[in-house]
């Protein structure tokens, strides 16, 4: 039987910031968890390898936000200049019950 413990990627980015702080040792860190000091050293790694990539994500999702957010500028104005010439058409073919 596995008794494997799943930790949350909260609570291993705690456990890797309270390393980078060096206020405790690794061992110190592991006991308090009871996590064995190769996987905080593993965690600690993978946190480092990738860290690079936490502002290039933010940048991307930014940029995806602001395109999104310019297509639904450009496709409410669609939309109004759609309505508008409806209207239009429904008015000069008598159509609108309004106009009669």
């Amino acid at each position: 039987m596995s008794k494997q413990k799943h930790h949350t990627a909260t609570f291993k980015a705690q456990v890797v910031l309270e390393m980078l702080k060096e206020e405790k040792t690794v061992t110190q860190i592991a006991a308090e968890h009871q996590i064995h000091p190769g996987q905080l050293h593993r965690w600690k790694r993978q946190a480092l390898e990738n860290f690079p990539h936490l502002f290039t994500e933010s940048q991307a999702l930014k940029q995806q936000a602001d395109a999104h957010d310019q297509q639904l500028t450009e496709l409410y104005a669609e939309i109004g200049k759609l309505t508008t010439q409806v209207e239009w058409l429904k008015k000069k073919s008598g159509l609108d019950p309004v106009s009669r």
